[in-house]
């Protein structure tokens, strides 16, 4: 970035630049040349003619093609740049390279909880689910009881926390809908960071308990209790009767104790929403030099957000290790593009109009930077939607590019733990799985700094080097991992986000 000028050039191969701060008309950006409109900050200008169909290239990348001719100097965004169909070299393995993994006996420790049954958790909860959205409100009115003073004589328990969806009715008992709601109730009954659960359905449903549990192969005990709110009798009863069996809960989960444990078991959730143009800049890049760590140390960190890698998907599978590792990738991505046929969309229906706003013209740019939350070692394997992740590495799991639904689906694949990173600013938080939020600009980060933990933006204001700022949030998913509480949790937030994929008819 040239400092007198706030322009940020990615590449030489580049034909647009970027805007650091806004840039008036006439005032000169690079080798002699000035801009011909005003490009506000964080968005595109040209910096040679782009003939109409010809590509617009940013990170060396296309990121879209001209629709009118563009000359130098004019701001380049949605007016003048669309997507259109254009092949992209898979290359598989390509890009393989080793990913240096640290001897054991160097690698960071953190502390967490131990469960019996050898997983590891980095916060201490009791859930109370729902199978049905019928049994939502019991749920939540059975965990507003146990409020933070009522929690008082349990400080190992960080909280009661309800899980409530929309679904799990008036849906067909089998198929890809009925799977993914499945995989994901799974998911969590299982998460390590739920010491105790509380299954509640109302009793008719479509989700019946007893199979929930089947086909998870799982039996209720002292921490896995479930009701019907038919069989105990109506909401009030059934309120009552949760509150007395996560009271009995309590002792139990309260005797849990944090101990050291390698940085091996860190599963990342890698998220960013509410991007901006800066978000591929500053956010996701040192975001991509923290996972490369976490593999280094022998964790594993999950991208996701199939529809925000679209058109960038030939960067990971140049690193997938094998041919069906890449084929799993690209059989998702034509998944997606016959399910936004199917429903009359298309993927260049996202960025949003915030993201757009923030600069970002097409998904193809949106996906290029989005994709660098990934940092840089092999792709090991790729999952659906909650499945479990039992690879170490960096993995990838189809979801919606909806940060709330596509979240749920990679802490219901074990992540214990959520990296989420934002140029305009979200309010997000994530029970059962602690939330560190990233801010690509120091703007953003100042205005909403009770929501933020970290800035990026001074990669840009204080020339911060990438692997320093990699290093930083590295050091802060340990802390965080080991009890540290982030800027979601002192706030509270979390409580409302889990929300399952939910894919198929309605009936």
């Amino acid at each position: 970035m040239s400092q007198a000028q706030q322009i940020i050039r990615l590449h030489a191969d580049d034909n647009v630049i970027v805007a650091g701060e806004t840039i008036a008309v006439g005032n000169c950006i690079e080798n002699g040349l000035t801009c011909r409109e005003e490009i506000p900050a964080g968005h595109k200008v040209a910096t040679a003619e782009i003939p109409n169909g010809a590509p617009v290239r940013k990170y060396s990348q296309i990121i879209g093609f001209a629709s009118v001719d563009i000359r130098p100097g004019e701001h380049v965004h949605t007016h003048n740049c669309s997507v259109r169909e254009f092949d992209r070299d898979y290359a598989v393995g390509e890009d393989l390279r080793d990913s240096n993994l640290l001897p054991e006996s160097e690698r960071a420790t953190f502390k967490a909880f131990v469960r019996p049954n050898g997983q590891v958790a980095t916060r201490n909860y009791i859930g109370v689910i729902s199978t049905v959205n019928c049994s939502a409100t019991v749920c939540r009115r059975i965990a507003a009881e146990f409020t933070e003073s009522a929690l008082q004589g349990f400080p190992n328990v960080d909280g009661v926390v309800p899980f409530v969806h929309n679904t799990g009715c008036a849906m067909a008992g089998s198929g890809e809908g009925f799977d993914t709601l499945m995989r994901t109730l799974h998911g969590y009954l299982r998460h390590p960071n739920l010491a105790g659960v509380l299954l509640v359905g109302l009793g008719c449903e479509v989700f019946q308990i007893r199979s929930v549990l089947e086909q998870a192969g799982l039996r209720p005990g002292a921490l896995l209790q479930q009701m019907n709110i038919q069989d105990v009798g109506g909401t009030r009863k059934t309120v009552e009767e949760g509150v007395e069996r996560i009271r009995t809960m309590l002792p139990l989960v309260n005797q849990a104790a944090r101990q050291s444990v390698p940085a091996s078991h860190l599963s990342v959730a890698l998220q960013c929403g509410g991007s901006d143009a800066y978000s591929g800049i500053t956010a996701n890049p040192a975001l991509g030099a923290a996972a490369d760590l976490v593999v280094r140390h022998g964790g594993t960190v999950i991208l996701a957000e199939t529809s925000e890698i679209y058109g960038a998907e030939h960067l990971l599978t140049r690193r997938a290790v094998s041919v069906e590792v890449a084929a799993k990738l690209i059989e998702r991505i034509h998944w997606w593009e016959d399910y936004t046929r199917r429903n009359g969309g298309e993927m260049n229906n996202n960025p949003s109009p915030g993201n757009k706003a923030g600069g970002l013209t097409t998904i193809l740019e949106k996906s290029l930077g989005a994709v660098a939350k990934g940092g840089t070692t092999n792709l090991v394997d790729v999952y659906r939607y909650a499945e479990p992740v039992h690879a170490k590495g960096f993995v990838f799991m189809d979801s919606p590019g909806y940060d709330p639904c596509s979240i749920t689906g990679q802490v219901a694949s074990g992540a214990n733990l959520v990296c989420f990173t934002t140029g305009a600013g979200s309010a997000f938080g994530c029970k059962p799985s602690p939330c560190i939020k990233l801010a690509s600009n120091s703007r953003m980060f100042q205005v909403m700094e009770e929501d933020m933990d970290i800035n990026c933006g001074v990669m840009l204001d204080s020339g911060v080097p990438l692997l320093e700022m990699g290093e930083q949030i590295f050091q802060s998913i340990l802390e965080v991992a080991s009890g540290t509480r982030t800027k979601s949790e002192v706030l509270g937030v979390g409580d409302s986000e889990f929300i399952p994929w939910n894919i198929g008819a309605v009936m």
